[in-house]
Order: C-alpha cells, then structure tokens, then sequence
C-alpha cells in the first residue's frame, strides 16, 4: 500500500489510559484531546518533512478511514499533522 501525492497512510498508536490523583480516565473524558498519535505507514510523493516510520499527531477530524488486509488505517492529508514526534 502507498500512499500518493499530499496523502498520508497512518495507524493509530493506542494510548494506555491516563492517571490523574490515581483515577484512570477512560477514552471517553479524553475528548478535549484534539489530536490523534499515529504512525506513518506511508508518505506520498510530494509530501515533505514527513517520511516513513515517523510517529506524527494529527487532527483527529481529519481523513477518512481504509479497510486494508484485516486492518484500519486512516488516510489524511500532510496539512493535518500539527506535529512530528
């Protein structure tokens, strides 16, 4: 799977629930979080400063998702990640 032009392929990273005051806070109070954690799959030709491998944070509106040999990917576009990890 390759991605082209300004697209990118990602895969969500799983984030391990978060401690505060020693309550564990499920996915559900984290909605404030705007921006998702991903790997990136693949990078399009004519994306730059981004490249395989990376781990980026994007919008979480952002894309859509891809069915692709029993996984989710989501595809967005390089304008969405707001940060390379």
């Amino acid at each position: 799977m390759k991605a082209v032009n300004n697209y990118l392929v990602v895969e969500n990273i799983k984030v391990e629930p978060k401690k505060v005051a020693g309550l564990i806070l499920t996915e559900e109070i984290d909605e404030d979080n705007r921006y998702i954690k991903a790997n990136v799959i693949s990078a399009g030709n004519l994306v730059e400063g981004i490249k395989d491998k990376d781990v980026v944070y994007y919008d979480k509106h952002a894309g859509h998702g891809v069915q692709y040999k029993d996984k989710l990917y989501q595809v967005i576009q390089s304008r969405d990640v707001v940060l390379i990890d």
